[in-house]
């Protein structure tokens, strides 16, 4: 009797973390099947760095997540769904960037703000958009010295006597 009393206890302990573990993961991707977020569509040339789940921030403040990621076949860019929270409307002339958080961090989405008095609707196609920026190719370029030839130094020139 008192075996099957510890097994049930442990069971239950199991069955709690695994909700537990369920509601945050709920949480930190953003899926809520109660959500009233609404989406938009923003297009890539590099999506280097982000994935479904991937923070969007405005203004350093978490406003959603990125919901989908496709490959469009015809445009050959990254196709992105981000899901904003319902109280925060993007201006239509809003920019779109993949921002680094250091050179150790990870990567976000970071909406930068236009002026605009139109907003985008739900599903509504972001037209200004940046791409991540590769530090590979950032580091190749400084190494190599670039190839731009004003950068490069004056040859000594011998002194006259």
């Amino acid at each position: 009797m008192r075996e099957n009393m510890t097994e049930v206890a442990a069971g239950g302990a199991v069955l709690a973390a695994a909700a537990a573990f369920l509601i945050y993961i709920t949480q930190v991707t953003g899926f809520s099947a109660g959500s009233d977020a609404y989406s938009l569509i923003a297009s890539f040339r590099s999506a280097e760095g982000i994935k479904v789940g991937t923070d969007i921030r405005l203004a350093g403040v978490k406003v959603g997540t990125v919901t989908g990621m496709a490959l469009n076949p015809q445009s050959f860019r990254a196709e992105t769904t981000l899901s904003l929270i319902p109280q925060v409307q993007v201006p239509d002339d809003s920019t779109v960037i993949i921002s680094s958080e250091g050179l150790l961090g990870g990567n976000f989405v970071e909406i930068m703000p236009g002026g605009s008095l139109e907003n985008y609707g739900p599903g509504a196609e972001v037209l200004d958009t940046q791409g991540a920026v590769s530090l590979i190719s950032l580091l190749i370029k400084f190494v190599g010295g670039g190839s731009d030839p004003a950068a490069a130094p004056a040859p000594d020139q011998a002194p006259t006597q």
